[in-house]
């Protein structure tokens, strides 16, 4: 297993998984996410923050970090912590305990940026992920509603649980 930065050449792809895990989300959930905009994909590939698992040379999960939150975040934004967003797992590898191997990944990683947590966010009332991340060693911190004004449109109305790995 490999995880490496997503390129320019991996946006139709991203796009696929992104679309992949909307018609998934609409069976077994009653929210999910509206689509994303290229440009913030782009972005995130440019920045090298747009990453990628690879299994048996296959692309089986595709996931984002960002270094700042503050719209999800607030004043705890100022901590030094990298942010997990957007995990999507390829159907084909559903069950195999990718989200464990992107927190150690994580941890390694924000331990090398000199980052003192790994935090990430998710619906507030989707009970699924909320207990795959605390087994994952996420602590849950709560629900809160965000900050709208600044996101993208796919957390227009929600609300969110908190998680975070202190280091």
């Amino acid at each position: 297993m490999q995880i490496v930065n997503s390129t320019v050449e991996d946006i139709d792809l991203i796009f696929w998984f992104y679309d992949a895990a909307i018609e998934y989300q609409k069976k077994v959930f009653d929210k999910h996410w509206k689509g994303f905009e290229h440009d913030l994909v782009e972005r995130e590939i440019n920045e090298n923050r747009q990453w990628k698992i690879l299994l048996d040379g296959q692309v089986a999960c595709v996931f984002a970090i960002t270094f700042n939150d503050h719209s999800i975040w607030g004043e705890h934004d100022q901590d030094d912590a990298i942010y997990i967003h957007r995990i999507v797992t390829h159907p084909d590898f559903r069950g195999r305990n990718l989200v464990q191997h992107i927190v150690h990944w994580a941890k390694d990683y924000a331990h090398a940026m000199r980052r003192q947590y790994v935090r990430l966010d998710t619906w507030g009332d989707n009970e699924k992920l909320i207990q795959l991340y605390q087994n994952a060693g996420f602590k849950f911190l709560g629900i809160i509603t965000p900050d709208f004004r600044s996101l993208p449109k796919h957390y227009i109305g929600i609300t969110l649980s908190l998680f975070e790995i202190k280091l």
